[in-house]
């Protein structure tokens, strides 16, 4: 049996897909559920849990809502990656056959990854808080013709039937999560393959960004991912998230990321980890 060594935070119910992410890779931690991505976060920094996993992208339905946002000010540090593969099932209260369910409930992440099994069985999608929730409030209170999209965690948790198999529309629906914590958990120069991710935002200056990403190219830095979005609701301050192979040790992402911070305003790195054999 596992050491159970605290806790580490996830938003949602229990029987989330997220709880799920945190039984897989930290089993030696007890899974704290949280009402929001900031709860989890504050229950980090405030040291009711160890450490937090937190959705980022899924391969599906793309980034994760607000979790960019909340990166670079949550005062904690990337010290993982874990990819979860995403398996979703219809599942409803016991004694019930499909030909008698209507509607299907669940986060609106999960009913879109889902859609083509919805559309052929002439199930009306409606949305809730999340997957693990709809499944509590299902097996509490939830009528016949009702069912919940959501995994077979959920389903055991809250004592529901599953009465049609991995519903998703593309086998490789996996979503990707991000290991946090108070101190930084630095992977070292020579534990190859590394992923060094940070925050960034550009000079106002005509060509900035590409002038920024310019020494990437030019040092044979891979960027496996680049993705902005808007800073105080505004329309001209622009943040970038990015990953790229290799340690800042390194003299090409040393050099890479040092024409970076020459062409930009703000330059943060949020983690240097090493990459999850699911790369």
């Amino acid at each position: 049996m596992t050491e159970n060594k605290g806790f580490i935070a996830y938003q949602g119910e229990p029987g989330a897909f997220s709880e799920l992410a945190c039984l897989q890779y930290a089993p030696e931690l007890t899974p704290l559920a949280c009402a929001t991505f900031e709860d989890a976060l504050d229950a980090v920094k405030s040291a009711r849990a160890v450490k937090a996993m937190l959705p980022i992208e899924n391969s599906l339905a793309g980034r994760v809502a607000d979790i960019h946002h909340l990166l670079p000010d949550a005062g904690l540090h990337i010290v993982a990656e874990h990819f979860l593969p995403v398996e979703h099932h219809l599942m409803v209260r016991p004694g019930v056959a499909l030909d008698q369910v209507k509607t299907a409930s669940s986060h609106a992440m999960a009913l879109g990854q889902c859609r083509r099994f919805l559309k052929k069985h002439g199930l009306k999608a409606e949305m809730a808080g999340d997957t693990a929730g709809a499944a509590r409030h299902l097996a509490a209170e939830g009528r016949d013709d009702e069912a919940v999209v959501a995994s077979r965690h959920a389903a055991k948790h809250y004592g529901l039937n599953i009465i049609a198999e991995n519903i998703e529309d593309e086998a490789h629906n996996t979503t990707r999560f991000l290991e946090m914590a108070l101190a930084p958990e630095d992977a070292a120069p020579d534990e190859a393959p590394v992923v060094t991710s940070f925050v960034f935002e550009v000079r106002n200056i005509p060509a900035a960004l590409y002038k920024a990403l310019g020494g990437f190219a030019t040092n044979g830095v891979n960027m496996t991912k680049l993705e902005s979005y808007q800073l105080n609701g505004g329309f001209t301050a622009t943040m970038f998230y990015a990953d790229i192979e290799g340690h800042p040790a390194h003299e090409p992402v040393r050099l890479a990321l040092e024409e970076l911070s020459f062409f930009s305003s703000s330059l943060k790195i949020l983690g240097v980890y090493k990459a999850a054999l699911e790369r």
